[in-house]
């Protein structure tokens, strides 16, 4: 089930603006907060304030496209540090089931080692039996 396309007013710069989409009112709200915070930071500059209304424009364009290429490159070197991560724990997983294998091994040929001494130390009561009754 699609959601809805939603319109609300939002203030952009003290201007009433209708935004639309699919994303939620809060979503929408917080990126009208997040162009006011943009235009105020901007606004704090003494040279922005004293370019005409294109070249501020162009300059807050510039700033969101910043923060927007800063985030990008840290979402993209999470993913990549995911993938790092995903690749480690494949490696480990693999080293866990061949040492899961070598212990079973190990543990087979500990049984086979056991019923051969059992076999060697029932030979030597049958050899210490048979000289007592040669020396007796």
């Amino acid at each position: 089930m699609s959601q809805s396309k939603i319109d609300i007013p939002v203030v952009i710069n003290g201007k009433v603006y209708t935004l639309s989409g699919y994303e939620g009112e809060d979503y929408l709200q917080n990126i009208a907060t997040y162009i006011n915070n943009k235009i105020a930071e901007c606004k704090a500059s003494e040279d922005y304030r004293r370019m005409n209304s294109e070249y501020q424009g162009v300059l807050l364009a510039l700033n969101i496209a910043d923060d927007y290429f800063k985030a990008k490159s840290r979402a993209d070197e999470a993913g990549n540090d995911n993938t790092d991560k995903e690749q480690q724990l494949y490696e480990l997983r693999h080293e866990v089931i061949e040492s899961q294998i070598k212990h079973e091994a190990a543990l087979k040929l500990v049984e086979e080692y056991k019923e051969q001494v059992a076999a060697l130390q029932r030979k030597v009561v049958q050899l210490e039996a048979e000289r007592d009754r040669k020396n007796d």
